[in-house]
């Protein structure tokens, strides 16, 4: 009994076989051109994926520079040239940084009045009209770093 059922599983296996063969070749001969160009599309979509995954990948880059801090001393002998007080030498680094008026008052605790008053003093000390061409200045005689 068991050798019948085999014969007659293996005789179904193979008749199915060469119906999926006979299938396949219909199949490829009635549409060639849509089957190559499909493998051929699948096969370029898998590459392109491919190649975007691994040329897009994040990669982080830590740049480490020395930079040299040159330490700032104050040179008291032009400061002393200039003129300036101490209030007024004060209110020309807070202009370096880049304070206004209202912003260098809140600071000092003083009006801007007050400010705007050490500033023109300041300026007029140093032979200068604005207030960038007083932090120029004040850097090259080396009074502001």
């Amino acid at each position: 009994m068991w050798k019948q059922v085999l014969l007659y599983g293996l005789a179904g296996g193979i008749l199915i076989a060469v119906l999926k063969v006979i299938e396949y070749k219909h199949f490829v001969q009635e549409y060639p051109g849509e089957i190559y160009g499909g493998l051929i599309a699948i096969l370029f979509t898998a590459v392109g994926i491919w190649f975007g995954l691994k040329w897009t990948k994040v990669r982080h880059v830590v740049v480490v520079k020395e930079v040299r801090v040159r330490e700032f001393v104050l040179d008291e002998a032009n400061l002393r040239e200039v003129g300036l007080t101490q209030r007024e030498h004060e209110i020309l680094v807070l202009i370096a940084e880049g304070l206004s008026n209202r912003e260098i008052g809140e600071r000092l605790f003083v009006s801007e009045n007050t400010v705007k008053t050490h500033s023109s003093r300041l300026f007029e000390k140093m032979g200068v009209g604005r207030r960038t061409a007083a932090v120029q200045k004040g850097r090259d005689l080396g009074l502001i770093p």
